[in-house]
């Protein structure tokens, strides 16, 4: 009976770690998190659905109004329909030589039936964008909308002290180019975004892993409680 006891006090303890390693919650992130000044990027917006009941149906990025890009497009998503709305700009930019007086500044991903992002699930959409202004960084304001007509609004800016804020808003950090190395010019030289794992990949791998752990730590435990014999007997 000691033995069980112990057992249960363990698993307990770890299975309060378990609770505070899992993620309170999920937010639509931007992958990969950083980027070039002047180039040219490929980036996938992550969307997870937290709802217990009703799936992810419509996506709306915003880029930001301060940092104009020239180029963006979208790849194809199964089942998604993606449409971009256009902006003049008050002061046109120059992209090679030519300048540029309308630019995108909203991208939504629409879902066909049956097609949303359910429970437990996340989608990304992809998109490539450039030349990007040399600026630290680019906020992209987005607005998830669940089935039941819930809008969530990924829209807070991040803090300057470095917490999070409540509802974070995705964040593309952009650094100069090293010296004597030239930013991407074109989308089709930048590499394919390589998956974050440090938000959604390895943090839940680790997790599941952890969980395995315990649950062999008490099946071992319950095994040896029942082949281990009463001290005094033959």
């Amino acid at each position: 009976m000691k033995t069980m006891r112990r057992l249960g006090v363990v698993a307990a303890a770890v299975l309060g770690l378990v609770a505070v390693a899992v993620p309170a919650s999920a937010h639509v992130t931007v992958n990969p998190g950083t980027a070039v000044q002047g180039g040219y990027a490929r980036l996938a917006f992550r969307v997870p659905t937290e709802s217990d009941t009703d799936s992810t149906t419509k996506l709306e990025v915003h880029l930001p109004d301060d940092a104009p890009v020239a180029s963006v497009m979208t790849s194809p998503v199964p089942g998604w329909t993606a449409t971009v709305t256009k902006r003049k700009l008050d002061q046109p930019i120059e992209v090679h030589g030519s300048p540029v007086s309308e630019v995108v500044s909203v991208v939504t991903w629409t879902a066909s039936a049956g097609a949303g992002i359910k429970p437990g699930q996340f989608q990304e959409f992809p998109i490539s964008l450039g030349p990007l202004p040399k600026v630290d960084q680019m906020v992209f304001k987005t607005l998830q909308t669940y089935s039941d007509g819930t809008v969530v609004r990924w829209i807070d800016e991040p803090a300057n002290d470095g917490t999070e804020a409540e509802s974070p808003a995705p964040v593309l950090k952009l650094t100069a180019a090293a010296p004597g190395e030239a930013a991407p010019t074109t989308a089709a030289t930048v590499p394919l975004a390589q998956e974050d794992k440090a938000d959604g990949g390895s943090g839940w791998t680790g997790v599941a892993g952890l969980v395995a752990g315990v649950l062999a730590l008490i099946v071992a435990g319950l095994a040896l409680a029942r082949t281990r014999k009463p001290a005094g007997t033959a």
